[in-house]
């Protein structure tokens, strides 16, 4: 959600702060602050709004401070404000924080009583307050830090500096993401990878309970609960440093104008890099992933849970298993799976599907699958991440940094790797026989060139989209293996144009929503040439009865002649994969709805690109 930076070492802290959040801006942009070292005391710039409101505030030239804590906020405790903004302060000790404090309202009460005064209406300053507390009862500030945030409930992460530790920056996680990154003599820490690739690709990720002490020349990573007791300090643990191939100019714009176009296009290019480790010989990813043949023949049900996009990337990878492979696949929003009564048998498979690798609820569900027995897969683009640490094995997505908060790039990679798992289940089960197998693979190996294809209809969708300016609501429909492509096109327009969409199966639509239909509402059929076809042409007949406006997207034009009034060409290729030429010309969809209604795409109006938090 919220996004932070640290830094400590000989560069200007705030000109790297500042740089570090434009690149975390996605993760949420109510407001923005930065604090840095300041002589003998700690120099802080907050306002409400995006990082050039920030940027308009700051000193001019910037005082050149070594250490500092930025943060661009996404909104749980406290509306959008000034006096809401991160950092917060009080006794020369300022805080950013990531996450929610469960706690906080117990402990500010207490707080309260004790005579403390908030400034603040968030979560977050519970934390300075509680420090300067136990500084007031004499406790030195180290001791003072490390016995408040071990009473703190909830997910954090936390950037913390004192005038009290000089020429140090502490990074504390507990359930949400932080990175530390390290170069020549100076160290970052951030909610995600982008923020300090100009500067470095070495990071290590934190676990839960670890806090990262940093000054210019030096790295010390501890527990925060020890044998040692709360506030004496654990041992020293080593901390794993991982290389990131990833470049800075994958995190840049490189000529678009917006993120969400740029990844967009980049689709056919992190496809084939998802697929590439395996498209030769799909059976190879299986022992590599640990799972043995004797697992794969026992496999009595596969469990997927996932949140988002990545839970219609999920309801793809069903019915690609199911057809493919023949294994019943139960699909999961993660927020829902976690709380339920989980009956998961023995010799069942559990995928979790996430993107960054810390979405909070889909950790959550992988957890407690952990705990039923069940083996865990995680199909995730971050190598190092919290779901990647945790997995029985990981499949990785090879995306690629995902700026736009509405994901297009990351969903098909997550649907390249569901197949890439559906052919080989497959075949080791003995249901997908090798010439059904060899024709699947040569399409997914065509696909960058059929992606490409796909994306060629960019003007077609953009004129189209540009006859939609006066829609309030539209209808998407799809069926089979396209119906959760219908879900994810949905999606897309609410996220980008805040016009209200809903997906359905299109033979569902008698079932209720044809009562919406109506000369205003637009409808967008997903009708791949196929056994279905028929039936989806029915299903536009029906629609088209009602007097509304049909747009098809299709590999069969000519078919559609006098049904639809308007067609989306994209090419044809096996059912299965299907879903990834049809979901291309939806994403480009929903981003010319969005731009031209003059919206910013790229950032979306409340929300955020990593769900940490429940």
């Amino acid at each position: 959600m919220c996004g932070i930076v640290g830094y400590i070492g000989g560069r200007s802290a705030l000109q790297v702060l500042v740089d570090g959040l434009r690149r975390l801006e996605y993760r949420g942009y109510d407001s923005a602050g930065v604090a840095y070292a300041n002589g003998g005391a700690i120099g802080i710039h907050k306002t409400r709004g995006r990082i050039d409101d920030l940027q308009n505030i700051l000193p001019n030239p910037m005082p050149e401070a070594k250490a500092g804590l930025g943060h661009t906020r996404w909104a749980t405790h406290g509306a959008p404000s000034d006096r809401n903004a991160h950092p917060h302060s009080t006794g020369g000790i300022a805080v950013v924080h990531n996450g929610i404090i469960e706690n906080y309202q117990q402990l500010k009460s207490r707080l309260i009583a004790e005579g403390h005064e908030f400034a603040s209406d968030t979560d977050t300053e519970v934390i300075p307050q509680l420090i300067s507390g136990y500084m007031r009862q004499g406790m030195p500030f180290e001791a003072a830090m490390r016995r408040a945030i071990l009473e703190l409930k909830g997910s954090y992460a936390l950037g913390i500096m004192s005038v009290w530790s000089p020429g140090k920056v502490f990074a504390v996680r507990n359930g949400s993401p932080l990175v530390v990154g390290f170069g020549q003599g100076e160290y970052f820490f951030a909610s995600d990878i982008p923020a300090f690739l100009p500067y470095t690709k070495k990071f290590s990720f934190m676990e839960d309970g670890q806090i990262f002490i940093l000054s210019a020349g030096e790295a010390m990573l501890e527990y925060l609960d020890s044998d040692a007791g709360p506030g004496k300090g654990p041992a020293q643990t080593v901390p794993k440093i991982v290389e990131i191939g990833w470049t800075a100019e994958m995190a840049e714009k490189e000529g678009y104008d917006y993120f969400m176009l740029k990844e967009i296009y980049e689709q056919p290019k992190t496809v084939m890099e998802t697929m590439r480790e395996w498209l030769d010989n799909p059976l190879d990813m299986l022992p590599a992933m640990g799972i043995t043949t004797r697992m794969i023949l026992g496999l009595r049900r596969l469990h997927i849970a996932a949140c988002g996009t990545s839970y219609h990337a999920a309801l793809v990878g069903k019915y690609a298993v199911e057809g493919l492979a023949h294994i019943p696949v139960e699909v999961e929003i993660a927020s829902e799976f976690r709380y339920k009564n989980l009956l998961i048998e023995k010799n069942s498979l559990f995928v979790s599907i996430t993107q960054s690798g810390e979405t909070a609820d889909t950790l959550a569900a992988q957890r407690e699958a952990a705990k039923k027995g069940a083996y865990t897969l995680t199909i995730c683009n971050v190598v190092g991440s919290t779901a990647s640490r945790e997995a029985d094995s990981v499949l990785y997505t090879r995306a690629g940094p995902e700026i736009g908060v509405a994901s297009t790039k990351a969903f098909t990679a997550q649907i390249a790797a569901l197949c890439l798992l559906a052919v080989a289940l497959g075949v080791r089960r003995g249901r997908l026989i090798a010439d059904e197998a060899e024709t699947i693979t040569a399409q997914l190996k065509k696909m960058p060139l059929l992606l490409e294809k796909a994306l060629a209809s960019g003007p077609r969708v953009k004129d189209i989209a540009a006859t939609l300016d006066d829609a309030r609501s539209m209808l998407y429909l799809g069926r089979g293996i396209n119906y959760p492509i219908a879900l994810e096109g949905a999606l897309k327009l609410k996220e980008i144009s805040y016009v209200h969409a809903e997906g359905y199966p299109a033979g569902e639509m008698k079932h209720g929503p044809i009562a919406l239909i109506d000369k205003r509402m637009p409808v967008v059929v997903v009708i791949p040439m196929g056994s279905l076809f028929e039936k989806t042409l029915s299903n536009i007949e029906e629609v088209k009865a009602r007097g509304a406006r049909v747009i098809a997207v299709t590999d069969e034009p000519a078919s559609l002649h006098g049904k639809a009034d308007e067609t989306i060409s994209v090419p044809s290729t096996h059912p299965v994969l299907s879903p990834f030429v049809n979901v291309i010309p939806l994403q480009m969809l929903a981003f010319h709805a969005g731009v031209l209604r003059g919206n910013d795409v790229d950032k979306p109006r409340n929300l955020a690109k990593s769900v940490t938090v429940e």
